[in-house]
């Protein structure tokens, strides 16, 4: 069965270079993030790149990252835009960003043939939960409703020295099913060596430190873009802040709660790393020295 691997790198910004995370070197041979995650993507099996940019940087995303890709695994490009909505709709005049992760996906609708798999552009996810994603999306189980799955990393894997972090706090039942994914914002460990956050009403929760957190990579069905559109289309109705966002995260624990979908919590075991703040990106140069792909 043929897989993809959808990458979000809309993000990355207009000018290339040093303060770029997304294009900082941080392999002993000059291996940027992504190189890593396209390599453990291709090692698990999957079959083909997304890569989700904006229009404006496709010049230099090709030169600096694509052309070199393209010669190891077959790549599409889209593109987000924020013109880039359903029929009828039109973006506010004052609005100055697309509407975050749901439609980065969507804008990808027309590359989508197969299952695939989502992921950050700038987060390092080691190469576990690639193959526990593809191998979940291979033998998926068609039970009649929407069947995915995410990674699921242990939150004390995950957190930054050098700041707070903001995470999707899961719980999930006995079969490893996720019941809810939580926004929680401002997560550190403590001086009493504890794990702490804020929820969205302010309020501060203590999280164990294997519970495990949404980072971004979840295993989908090809059917999911047309339950999106249609999701889209009704955040656009409802939603009038200039600044609201149609998130990932949000929308499928929309789908649990109206039991329409259901989610595996794949555990992974690995550390993740990302550059949160620029302090770390010395820790993660110096935690993959030794991790060459070339």
């Amino acid at each position: 069965m043929k897989t993809q691997l959808l990458i979000m790198a809309a993000g990355i910004g207009s000018r290339f270079g040093e303060g770029i995370k997304q294009l900082t070197p941080v392999g002993p041979n000059g291996e940027l993030i992504i190189d890593y995650s396209i390599h453990y993507a291709m090692q698990a099996g999957f079959d083909e790149v997304v890569f989700v940019i904006r229009k404006d940087i496709e010049k230099d995303f090709r030169e600096v990252i694509g052309d070199r890709i393209d010669k190891k695994i077959k790549t599409k490009y889209v593109f987000q835009e924020l013109t880039y909505l359903p029929a009828g709709f039109t973006a506010p005049a004052d609005r100055k960003k697309p509407y975050g992760t749901g439609h980065c996906i969507l804008c990808a609708k027309s590359a989508i043939d197969s299952p695939f798999l989502v992921i950050n552009a700038d987060d390092y996810y080691g190469s576990e939960g690639f193959v526990k994603i593809h191998d979940y999306l291979v033998n998926e189980n068609n039970n009649g409703k929407y069947d995915m799955c995410m990674a699921g990393f242990k939150i004390d894997n995950t957190l930054s020295d050098n700041g707070t972090v903001t995470r999707g706090i899961c719980k999930t039942d006995e079969n490893d099913m996720l019941l809810s994914c939580t926004e929680t914002f401002d997560i550190k460990r403590n001086e009493d060596g504890k794990i702490y956050g804020f929820d969205k009403n302010k309020n501060e929760v203590f999280i164990e430190d294997n519970t495990p957190v949404s980072m971004n990579m979840w295993g989908l069905p090809k059917e999911f873009m047309n339950d999106l559109e249609d999701r889209f289309i009704e955040f656009l109705k409802t939603n009038n802040d200039l600044k609201s966002e149609f998130l990932l995260p949000s929308i499928i624990n929309d789908m649990l709660i109206e039991k329409i979908g259901t989610v595996k919590v794949l555990e992974v075991s690995e550390k993740w790393y990302g550059v949160t703040y620029k302090e770390d990106k010395q820790y993660v140069i110096d935690s993959l020295k030794n991790i060459s792909i070339n």
